[in-house]
């Protein structure tokens, strides 16, 4: 008989190494695999079976899943290590003022009205705005956790103190899960092991804070839509 197994997705910049390891110790017989999801592939990959649950940012279009809110990332700007915002430890949304903005097609930050003048380029990926940030042709406003992940010496970033916060969530499809993925969500709730090893109880319902919190990240997704790059500057060549 083939071995059990789940499959966890995480997208860029998701930090799956702790529910791996807590998963480890409670189920050493059940492989947990873990798989790298492009940010704009992730909820069809909930949703289509591909993984069966997943680490992801809330997108537009979060039909079919239901979600446990997980934490919030900061949100920051990425700018030449020489640049003039480099000298401050954070900075605000009136800083941004005025400054060429990069918007990549992957973009995860839902912040209508963001700061700043868009460019009319928008790279592919994050990672190629990163290039063109280190190319001098202006900020990348991310998740705290994708500037880490583009870490490079000619680049740094500064928090924005008053900008939304990038919500992280566990999705997973809406309705009855296997024994797997409820024994899963109840590792991230914060099931002790005790009441968990070896039973097959079903997941507890969502609490209120998590419907609220699952409500904000739905609503705050969906205002990416309306952030459009307006008349932009272009950058420095």
């Amino acid at each position: 008989m083939t071995p059990q197994s789940l499959t966890l997705g995480y997208v860029p910049g998701g930090t799956p190494a702790k529910w791996a390891r807590i998963w480890a110790e409670r189920h050493p017989e059940v492989r947990l695999q873990l798989s790298a999801l492009d940010a704009a592939d992730a909820a069809g990959a909930v949703r289509d079976g591909g993984v069966d649950v997943a680490l992801l940012r809330p997108t537009a279009d979060m039909s079919g899943l239901a979600v446990i809110p997980l934490y919030e990332e900061t949100t920051v700007a990425v700018v030449p290590t020489d640049h003039v915002l480099s000298a401050a430890d954070e900075i605000t949304a009136a800083d941004l003022d005025g400054e060429p903005t990069l918007l990549p097609l992957d973009d995860v930050v839902a912040w209508a009205g963001a700061p700043g003048a868009p460019l009319d380029h928008r790279p592919e990926t994050t990672k190629d705005a990163i290039e063109l940030v280190a190319a001098g042709m202006g900020v990348l406003i991310v998740p705290q956790s994708l500037a880490r992940l583009h870490h490079r010496k000619d680049l740094t970033y500064r928090p924005i103190t008053d900008a939304p916060t990038c919500p992280v969530v566990l999705a997973f499809p809406e309705g009855a899960q296997s024994e797997l993925v409820e024994e899963f969500i109840g590792i991230v709730r914060g099931r002790k092991a005790s009441s968990s090893r070896g039973q097959s109880a079903p997941a507890p319902k969502r609490t209120a804070r998590e419907k609220t919190l699952a409500k904000q990240a739905a609503r705050a997704a969906a205002g990416k839509v309306a952030r459009k790059p307006g008349p932009g500057k272009r950058g420095r060549r």
